[in-house]
């Protein structure tokens, strides 16, 4: 796929599709750190590539993060997400004994609901800043 300004084309198609993603800890539970963030970015990436999907923005406070993501029209939105929340709970409660005594009863990182909102390409530079300026926790 080639990439032109937010315009990516696939075989068939050309495509700019952008979400912004919002996953809540469940309970809203304030588990996270600086060192959490940075390590679920990484799975995060690693996920998104998975799924051929580019992850532009990613960003967080102590209970919820925000992604801005760039995927291709083949790409079921929910699926990227069960994905996305499913891969960096395991993996978080794997890497980070310390979350695991705040979900010792549910064994979920997660609240089972999300936010998921459709993006313009003019809008997605104002939604870049406003993830890039959560007060991410130290």
């Amino acid at each position: 796929m080639s990439d032109i300004d937010g315009i990516r084309a696939g075989r068939h198609c050309v495509f700019a599709l952008y979400a912004h993603l919002v996953f809540v800890t469940k309970f809203r539970h304030k588990v996270f750190s600086d060192r959490h963030l940075t390590r679920m970015e990484e799975i995060m990436r690693a996920v998104c590539t998975d799924f051929d999907t580019d992850l532009i923005e990613f960003n967080g406070e102590d209970n919820h993060v925000h992604l801005l993501v760039n995927f291709p029209p083949k790409v079921a939105l929910s699926k990227l997400v069960n994905s996305l929340k499913g891969v960096s709970s395991r993996r978080m409660r794997q890497e980070f004994p310390d979350l695991v005594r705040h979900y010792y009863q549910t064994n979920r990182l997660w609240s089972a609901s999300y936010f998921a909102g459709s993006v313009a390409d003019a809008p997605s530079t104002i939604l870049h800043q406003y993830i890039e300026q959560q007060n991410r926790p130290g």
